[in-house]
């Protein structure tokens, strides 16, 4: 080798060196986190104080959500409500849910003035009624916390009872430490329907609902039939909504705001029905936490058309339908999906009337669901 091409061949093996010299360094760089570690301790020690519990002292006050607004979140605190708004830390909290505060909820304040505050902390919750987000499904709605009860309001006409509904309503309150009730309004349509509604539609929503009474009562849920025109059952709904804390949810039009007109007392807004396609209009656009006179508390809900259950797995479904799960253990294969697998036995009870093919189908239709979400994921 010449002194020449020596000279070229150091110059490119120190030249590709340095390169990988520069390299090295830099992927270094890139995993060493000393230049952020201070402000990485200050973050951790900043977001660990930030979860502790706070003591109630002088310039914090316990309060209730009332209401969650476009204006700001209604807080009563000793029969005055301030209108608040979240602290910095709390809105920049990353969750699964997607509403980071919801009626019900109870929380620490500071009142800023008479009518203002912001609120530091949310207190841990005992019960929740929620659902999956209708948009990306991978985040928890809330609708309402800290109630006791649901009532899972239907009607029996204009709009007719949506079976799978109910039974989705039933799921998420047990999921969420509730006591389901359900509420099936306008029962007066049943004798005197609208002119504009068949007959024969009449009488099969009819029968639908004498056999929903009877399911749901076989399953030790109480159902509570009502009529807000002619005052029937309302002073037993009364009676079962004393001195606890209760959410009216449900589809669009059943009547929930003039139920709580009645049991309340209040003068809600009341919606039309959409005479084309017999739905009601969403008449209530946030939730509202209201006193009873009897004591006690009730949530009127907006209304929704469809309804997902939130952190719902397969292997949870069969035990919200125990009639479906007794008949399963017969199932000639231990993994029976119950769909048309040979020597089905649910499939042969539902064939035999066995078991009611109202609930069959919402079982399906949840099986269905579930198995499509896992598909998107």
């Amino acid at each position: 080798m010449s002194k020449d091409e020596f000279l070229r061949y150091e110059e490119d093996f120190h030249a590709k060196d340095r390169k990988m010299h520069r390299k090295e360094r830099k992927e270094a760089s890139q995993k060493d986190r000393s230049k952020y570690k201070k402000s990485d301790q200050d973050q951790k020690k900043k977001l660990s104080l930030d979860s502790l519990p706070l003591e109630k002292d002088e310039t914090h006050s316990k309060g209730l959500v009332l209401a969650v607004t476009s204006e700001g979140i209604a807080v009563e605190c000793e029969k005055h409500i301030y209108l608040c708004s979240l602290k910095g830390n709390l809105k920049q909290e990353k969750s699964r849910n997607k509403n980071l505060i919801v009626v019900g909820d109870e929380v620490l304040f500071t009142p800023q003035n008479q009518n203002e505050g912001v609120i530091v902390q949310i207190e841990k919750r005992h019960s929740i009624l929620s659902r999956a987000d209708n948009l990306s499904r991978r985040k928890q709605q809330l609708i309402a916390v800290n109630i006791n009860q649901v009532l899972i309001t239907s009607s029996v006409l204009l709009p007719p009872i949506k079976p799978y509904l109910i039974d989705r309503y039933i799921i998420a309150a047990k999921k969420g430490n509730l006591t389901p009730i359900i509420v099936i309004n306008k029962i007066d349509l049943l004798d005197s329907p609208p002119k504009e509604v068949p007959a024969e539609e009449v009488e099969k929503e009819k029968r639908l609902y004498e056999e929903l009474l009877a399911i749901y009562r076989s399953l030790q849920i109480p159902v509570y039939p009502v009529s807000t025109k002619t005052g029937q059952g309302i002073e037993e709904l009364k009676k079962a909504m004393q001195n606890t804390t209760s959410v009216f949810s449900g589809q669009s039009g059943v009547g929930k705001s003039s139920l709580i007109n009645l049991v309340v007392g209040t003068d809600l807004a009341i919606g039309k029905i959409v005479e084309k396609t017999s739905k009601g209009s969403h008449t209530t656009s946030t939730a509202h936490l209201l006193p009873l006179a009897n004591g006690g508390f009730c949530i009127d809900t907006p209304g929704i058309k469809s309804f997902g259950i939130w952190d719902l797995e397969k292997k949870e479904i069969q035990e919200h339908f125990p009639e479906i799960h007794y008949y399963s253990q017969n199932c000639k294969f231990p993994d029976c999906r119950h769909a048309q697998e040979p020597g089905c036995a649910v499939i042969k009870a539902v064939e035999e009337d066995l078991i009611s093919s109202l609930r069959f189908a919402s079982y399906s239709a949840l099986i269905e669901d579930l198995s499509k979400e896992h598909q998107h994921r």
